[in-house]
């Protein structure tokens, strides 16, 4: 008798040993899940980073040498409004491409006149920013026009 006691026991255990890690297991999952979608920010795309001339003077700005990022940011207040107006065109010929590429029936003729608007748009901006550019170099040191060179450069695509 004491041989059928200890078999359904011992088999019962495990079948509670089981039991509680399997739900241990859904408890820890659901738990993950709740903290990365509640508690963690979702990381940023790329993209999602401001199209200003000033986040560009920012972002140029933030590895050169206090002194050298003060002279690029007043050569940019010096011309923030230029800078700025060429860029909110250049933002508008973009929205205006993502327009067009959406309108159905598709037009060619659509898509090609507002690419020449970027075309057109494009110029004027790196013109106004190279003027900023020009004066800020003129007065840094010549460890932040390193720092500037640095970072004016866009950083290469990988190959296919």
């Amino acid at each position: 008798m004491t041989m059928t006691m200890t078999m359904p026991d011992r088999s019962s255990r495990w079948l509670l040993v089981g039991s509680l890690a399997l739900n241990l297991f859904f408890v820890a999952t659901i738990a993950s899940l709740a903290v990365r979608h509640y508690v963690m920010p979702a990381p940023q795309a790329a993209t999602e980073r401001p199209r200003t001339a000033a986040a560009r003077i920012d972002r140029l700005a933030a590895p050169l040498p206090a002194a050298d990022a003060e002279k690029l940011r007043t050569a940019f207040r010096a011309r923030e409004a230029a800078a700025e107006g060429a860029r909110d065109a250049l933002n508008r010929a973009f929205e205006r491409v993502q327009t067009t590429l959406r309108t159905q029936p598709f037009d060619p003729a659509q898509l090609r006149a507002v690419l020449a608007e970027v075309r057109t748009a494009r110029p004027a901006y790196e013109q106004v920013m190279q003027e900023i550019y020009l004066s800020a170099a003129t007065e840094m040191s010549p460890e932040g026009r390193a720092k500037l060179a640095e970072g004016s450069v866009p950083p290469p695509t990988a190959s296919r």
